[in-house]
């Protein structure tokens, strides 16, 4: 079998916020990954909640910052900061926002599957 390159220039599936960014979605190898462009202002309870109709995000993510930053608020009080170049793995149960005024790219190899996706 031969191996298998996809690009996020031609993703399989785009998924727009509530406003203020996206995530592309790449199917490969038999998993899901995600680049996710969250503009400044983001924030997930303003831009994803209406979408995941959850409290808060049920996802969890491992990925990695490519530029910007953004806060996670953990659902029991703890804060998480990401910045560019950062690997992180989140559990379910946050909310999270951009921080500063560039837009926060990642990459998310975690649980990408159904994550701001619309019924």
């Amino acid at each position: 079998m031969a191996g298998e390159i996809k690009n996020f220039d031609s993703p399989d599936e785009t998924r727009p916020f509530e406003g203020k960014g996206k995530a592309d979605v790449v199917n490969i190898g038999g998993h899901v990954v995600g680049k996710a462009i969250f503009e400044p202002g983001w924030k997930w309870s303003e831009n994803v909640k209406p979408i995941a109709q959850t409290d808060s995000c049920q996802v969890s993510h491992l990925g990695y910052c490519l530029s910007g930053g953004m806060t996670v608020h953990m659902d029991d009080g703890a804060t998480i900061e990401i910045g560019a170049g950062d690997v992180f793995a989140i559990p379910p149960g946050h909310d999270a926002e951009v921080t500063g005024d560039e837009p926060c790219v990642s990459l998310d190899f975690g649980e990408f599957g159904e994550y701001a996706k619309r019924a």
